[in-house]
């Protein structure tokens, strides 16, 4: 077993920043603790690492209960976003402070430093100072000091946010191959859900404190636990809207701007119930013409995106809605009248109350 966190709790005063979170992981799994700024990602992997005190519930690695014992007896190792190496030391001996403090030789020391530093392709410049180093290098050697003394648990607090756009694009390509022929367990920070996606075995989602889910990167995406999971993913972001799920002779219906929408049987038991109606950019069709099953929308935007155009939309009742298409496929001519459709398996239904997902029954 890899890392256990029984019903962690961390307050600063009154506020309570970590709330009974608990988390069981595979040894050698991908762990990405995702959720916006402020959720308490960094506090909880400062809790892990011994920095800071839990106020209740365990830390178990390897079965071992580590929750009263400081940051060097955990086998932890730990990277952090601003890269915090040691401005007086060379690259080399920040990697190497790790090991030093364990017994033995200099050559054991020395080997290690190097393969390290050979996988995370630094090692030309272990010679060089910090203040030699770019972003992206200075980014790699906190990596290799964090991995070097190969430990159990491997806690990545954001650290490709530092970074240019192309290093942080193949670091999310190059860091799950080499994390994985490691071993470690890793916790691995981020607010970024592209970052997420790539880089997870699993991602848990932290929310005011708590874990809304922890499941795999797509089941996450596909089947969000809550409104406020599917807001975090997404790019654009999900359509929301208010609707009243109404039963008739082909099934489920919704009323969008006027226009009935049909959703087929899967929603029949939440006829009547306030909702909200999930709809990811991708899966809103736009049209030329009015055809069945689409509804009146004026273009109020076009932004192109490489390979795809952002559409912004309005419906007669004032909604907003977002969609993308490929940017080889057909347009809608920029702003104007359009008419809107979307796929109705892959809408989403929400609570209106507390926002939990719907799930369908059914077809």
């Amino acid at each position: 077993m890899g890392l256990v966190l029984d019903r962690l709790t961390k307050s600063f005063g009154s506020h309570r920043v970590i709330d009974e979170v608990s988390l069981v992981t595979k040894e050698g799994e991908i762990v990405v603790v995702f959720g916006p700024s402020g959720s308490g990602k960094t506090v909880l992997l400062r809790l892990v690492a011994g920095v800071e005190e839990a106020d209740g519930g365990a830390i178990r690695i390897g079965g071992r209960d580590v929750t009263d014992e400081p940051p060097d007896g955990r086998g932890v190792g730990m990277a952090f976003q601003n890269f915090a190496l040691f401005p007086h030391m060379s690259a080399f001996d920040n990697v190497a402070s790790a090991l030093n403090a364990r017994r033995g030789g200099q050559r054991s020391v020395s080997d290690r430093v190097q393969r390290i530093a050979s996988l995370l392709k630094i090692d030309h410049v272990m010679g060089h100072s910090p203040r030699e180093l770019s972003n992206g290098q200075k980014q790699r050697t906190a990596l290799a000091r964090a991995l070097v003394g190969e430990p159990k648990i491997v806690l990545l607090d954001d650290p490709l946010r530092n970074v240019d756009a192309k290093l942080r694009y193949e670091m999310r390509l190059e860091l799950p191959s080499l994390l994985k022929r490691l071993g470690s367990t890793v916790l691995y920070v981020t607010q970024d859900y592209k970052e997420a996606m790539a880089l997870g075995d699993r991602i848990a989602v932290l929310l005011g404190g708590r874990f809304a889910q922890v499941v795999t990167p797509e089941e996450t995406y596909a089947r969000p636990a809550n409104v406020d999971v599917a807001r975090l993913l997404g790019d654009p972001t999900i359509n929301l809207l208010p609707v009243e799920p109404v039963l008739n002779g082909e099934g489920i219906s919704v009323v969008i701007a006027n226009h009935r929408m049909h959703l087929g049987h899967g929603y029949r038991h939440v006829a009547g119930t306030a909702c909200i109606l999930g709809l990811r950019p991708e899966t809103v069709r736009l049209h030329g013409a009015a055809v069945e099953g689409s509804f009146p929308v004026e273009i109020v935007a076009e932004t192109p995106l490489n390979d795809r155009v952002v559409y912004l939309m309005q419906a007669a009742d004032g909604a907003e809605l977002l969609a993308w298409l490929p940017n080889d496929g057909p347009t809608c001519g920029g702003r104007g009248a359009a008419h809107a459709s979307f796929d109705p398996h892959a809408a989403h239904l929400f609570a209106r109350g507390d926002g939990r997902r719907i799930e369908r029954n059914g077809s």
